[in-house]
């Protein structure tokens, strides 16, 4: 790992920390984010260089803390956040912290940012950019970039968000709250790692950066809440998906298809410790969505072959995850397993159903057309796969798609 590279690192997991330091002592989260992102920016330039200080942290405090007061000071009521700041700020606020002291609960700080940036009152295309932000210490233009949106879109975008939670207590909400917090905070990082895993648009099929920004962040929950299933079965879920990265694409970036796929490419360490985590999951209380959906990535995972892969007990396991939670893209997967089951015919006939809530999305044509080609009916497949291209944003899968009702032709 080069010294940038390992800055880089060292940056992201501190970006929280500081933040949180800093705004619990101050409020003012939009300002202390700047101040933080501005540190960050001037560590990366000269630590490097310089090397990396003895005190990271304290380091990225101390200097977030002097861009916090100026700009506090530049403000029109510039002589009462004087007083303010001189009297939140101890003597010793900004020296490193001996081994064990709590000054700074940097790790609660993380999941309760977190939870911050995910506030109810955010859409989910903010808590995202938030999170990212905030969470992941990633620029405004890395943001934009990943999403394929002009910087200044994103900007104002992150704006907003941070206007939203500006004076909203810094604290970890209580039990009647939590749970459905949390429950947001997971859903927007499997978003993430969604994005990252398979682009929604562009030109290219993985963007690895999101994807390992995801599972780096669900690490960190994991480490503050070892007990919650969701949180476990998560990790396992995206563990053993991008586990798969390195097998998805062909030399000229063309999508590879999981039944095509070389399974010798697959990342066999993500593997194991994927199904110890599925296991581990299962055994922590009842089994909600993500434990179900880590389960049935541990079977695609641990089939020598596509032909040695357990359809019924997946069929088994997506029976289980639709009652729970009946959601589009759920029923779609589901309608594949039935497929393998009972066959291409009753595989069609599921997809009958999910018109309405799928209408329109190119998933939903490629499913159609992969089964009515299975089925036999060759014109129709190529229809549906010709559909499939023309609806999808990705250039990757739009080339697949085509190449697929190409290959039908007469």
């Amino acid at each position: 790992m080069s010294r940038t590279t390992a800055v880089e690192d060292l940056l992201r997991r501190h970006a929280p920390q500081v933040l949180g330091a800093l705004v619990r002592r101050y409020g003012h989260f939009d300002l202390a984010e700047d101040a933080v992102q501005e540190a960050l920016l001037a560590a990366a330039e000269q630590w490097p260089d310089s090397g990396i200080p003895d005190n990271p942290r304290g380091w990225l405090i101390r200097v977030a803390s002097r861009r916090l007061t100026d700009q506090l000071r530049s403000e029109e009521a510039r002589r009462r956040r004087e007083e303010t700041v001189a009297t939140l700020m101890p003597r010793d606020a900004f020296t490193a912290p001996a081994p064990g002291e709590s000054r700074a609960p940097a790790e609660d700080d993380t999941l309760t940012l977190l939870l911050l940036c995910c506030h109810p009152e955010l859409t989910p295309a903010a808590q995202i950019a938030l999170t990212l932000r905030a969470v992941g210490g990633l620029t405004t233009a890395e943001i934009a970039r990943a999403h394929l949106v002009p910087e200044a879109t994103m900007a104002q975008r992150v704006s907003r968000a941070k206007q939203r939670v500006r004076g909203l207590p810094f604290r970890q909400p209580g039990p009647e709250d939590r749970d459905r917090r949390l429950a947001a905070v997971l859903q927007v990082l499997y978003l993430i790692f969604n994005e990252g895993y398979t682009a929604t648009s562009g030109r290219a099929l993985h963007r690895a950066d999101l994807a390992r920004e995801a599972i780096r962040l669900t690490r960190a929950i994991r480490r503050l809440l070892p007990q919650e299933g969701a949180v476990t079965g998560l990790l396992a879920l995206m563990l053993l998906t991008d586990a798969r990265s390195s097998a998805r694409t062909g030399p000229g970036g063309e999508l590879i298809p999981l039944d095509e796929q070389d399974r010798g490419l697959w990342d066999r360490a993500a593997i194991d410790e994927g199904s110890a985590l599925v296991e581990e999951a299962l055994g922590q209380g009842p089994a909600g969505v993500y434990q179900l959906q880590a389960a049935i990535a541990a079977l695609h995972d641990e089939a020598v072959s596509a032909e040695d892969t357990d359809w019924p007990q997946i069929l088994a396991l997506y029976d289980l995850v639709v009652r729970l939670a009946p959601e589009p893209m759920a029923e779609l997967g589901r309608a594949v397993a039935v497929a393998m089951v009972r066959g291409p015919e009753a595989g069609l006939a599921e997809l009958d159903g999910l018109e309405d809530g799928l209408a329109g999305h190119h998933r939903l044509d490629a499913v159609r057309a992969h089964l009515l080609e299975k089925a036999g009916d060759v014109e129709g497949a190529r229809a549906a796969y010709q559909l499939a291209a023309q609806r999808t944003l990705s250039i990757p899968e739009a080339r697949y798609l085509r190449a697929r009702a190409c290959r039908l032709l007469p």
